[in-house]
């Protein structure tokens, strides 16, 4: 069952599933320096936050960082734009979200991004936050959504904000965020711009093999032998490595930084290859990006070219297959080998507590049939996925809690917000992608990726998320003026 973390954990990171304790908290270097020549600037600023907003016996606070840039505001009462921060550090965000950036001057607003308590430098409990779950266990959305509150609410104490409009924008699951923010905080909060966020994908409400289908009629598009050839790639990896021989042989021929020796990290190679095409899919942006890995534009359309010829088999496959893989894995060509045991394909998301929300609130069930997707055939089995969490972080999932606190079956109260989800994104699945209500609506991006709407603007980019942008707009701006009546 540890596919089933990996489907949830490429929603925006990866962690390795075989591990049994939590990951040592990394920053990955390169970034750093990214940051450091990053297009867009911030003051970074901290305020001292409860970490239990729920409880009169828990006095513990920890201090909650956030970004903030005031540059466009030019009278009191500027509209608030509010990125509610994702499972990872805030600065990668602020840097991957430029339509925020480019909208802020056109509405003269003030630009905050806040961090997600437990992720980047947002630690409750320092050092020991990740120590066992007595520390990790209030790392949870409604606890994100209260710190959001009191920042929102420390921001508007002050006199130049306090009539101020407040506009919250989030992707992936940050979008889940500020879709539940506006839903459960209408008061507080004016209106909501939720990308690629698949506030559906949870037990019963949304079936357990779209991810997977979306990602693979991705590959499809690209070449219709693609994904055909990436299903028979299993079968040839499984008698590859049926004999010694055969895993030496798959060892050298992909380069692998470790050669294969047992079952156990036969499985490992495979779960690293889900990853892979996972991201593909999720990043298949139509310019060259760098957000999980350096990738090329439409970097599935680029790994599919190596798997057109629909009479590859055996090790003529699995060489193509590696050729395919080598351009997520080593699109620079600086990698020496390719390493399984690397838990960081995306390190400098800092995301490393999204396994332990993924085994209490957020379960999202992910499951691959075989027939209508280039997997090989995996059930979604609840019990087996929370004896692993039992045994991982000592807790019992609760699939229905996010249902129960924010509603999935019945979302007809929402108000002013726009879901928007892009064709090619494989959480499009568990996304709204019908009108709630005449102000809760939902925009379709045939040629979107995942959340291309919020990143900033490109002369590649598609006429649909151009229009996309627009409708943004026109419904901020909406939301503002309703406000100021």
């Amino acid at each position: 069952m540890e596919i089933q973390y990996v489907l949830l954990v490429i929603f925006f990171m990866l962690w390795q599933p075989s591990s049994s304790k939590f990951l040592s908290h990394k920053f990955n270097s390169d970034f750093k320096k990214e940051l450091h020549d990053a297009k867009y600037k911030y003051q970074i600023k901290t305020i001292e936050m409860p970490v239990d907003h729920f409880s009169f016996s828990v006095e513990d606070t920890f201090k909650l960082r956030y970004l903030i840039n005031d540059t466009w505001q030019q009278e009191n009462s500027p509209p608030i734009f509010f990125y509610t921060g994702n499972e990872g550090n805030i600065e990668i965000f602020a840097q991957n979200t430029g339509f925020m950036w480019e909208i802020a001057t056109e509405f003269q607003a003030l630009v905050i991004f806040a961090e997600h308590r437990y992720y980047g430098e947002s630690m409750p409990y320092g050092n020991k936050s990740y120590n066992d779950s007595k520390h990790l266990g209030y790392l949870t959305s409604h606890q994100a959504l209260a710190d959001y509150i009191d920042l929102i609410q420390y921001l508007k104490s002050s006199q130049k904000y306090k009539q101020s409009p407040v506009i919250v924008f989030g992707g992936s699951y940050g979008g889940m965020l500020s879709a539940w923010i506006r839903m459960k905080y209408p008061h507080i909060v004016q209106g909501a711009i939720a990308a690629s966020a698949p506030i559906l994908q949870f037990t019963g409400i949304v079936d357990c093999g779209s991810f997977n289908r979306i990602l693979s009629s991705d590959f499809k598009m690209a070449h219709p032998n693609c994904p055909d050839n990436i299903k028979k790639s299993w079968s040839a990896i499984n008698n590859v490595v049926s004999s010694d021989a055969g895993k030496t042989w798959l060892s050298d021929n992909w380069k692998l930084c470790e050669p294969l020796k047992n079952i156990s990290q036969v499985k490992q190679l495979k779960d690293y290859l889900k990853d892979i095409y996972g991201n593909l899919a999720m990043m298949n942006y139509p310019y060259k990006a760098n957000f999980l890995a350096p990738l090329p534009a439409y970097p599935v359309n680029a790994v599919c070219r190596h798997l057109t010829n629909e009479s590859l088999t055996g090790k003529e496959l699995l060489l193509a297959v590696y050729q395919a893989i080598n351009v997520y894995t080593n699109y620079t060509g600086e990698t020496k080998c390719l390493n399984i045991n690397d838990t960081d394909l995306s390190s400098s998301l800092d995301a490393i507590g999204w396994p332990y929300q993924a085994c209490t609130e957020m379960v999202m069930p992910t499951c691959a049939t075989g027939i209508n997707d280039m997997f090989e055939r995996e059930e979604w089995n609840f019990n087996e996925y929370a004896k692993d969490c039992e045994k991982k972080f000592s807790v019992k999932p609760q699939p229905n809690l996010v249902c129960k606190q924010y509603g999935c079956t019945d979302l007809s109260t929402a108000t002013n917000i726009v879901f928007s989800n892009g064709l090619m994104d494989p959480w499009t699945g568990g996304g709204v992608v019908r009108n709630l209500s005449s102000s809760a609506v939902a925009i379709i991006i045939p040629e979107g990726a995942h959340h291309l709407d919020l990143r900033g603007s490109c002369k590649e980019d598609p006429r649909s998320v151009i229009l996309a942008r627009n409708y943004h707009r026109y419904y901020i701006r909406q939301w503002i003026k309703e406000y100021i009546k």
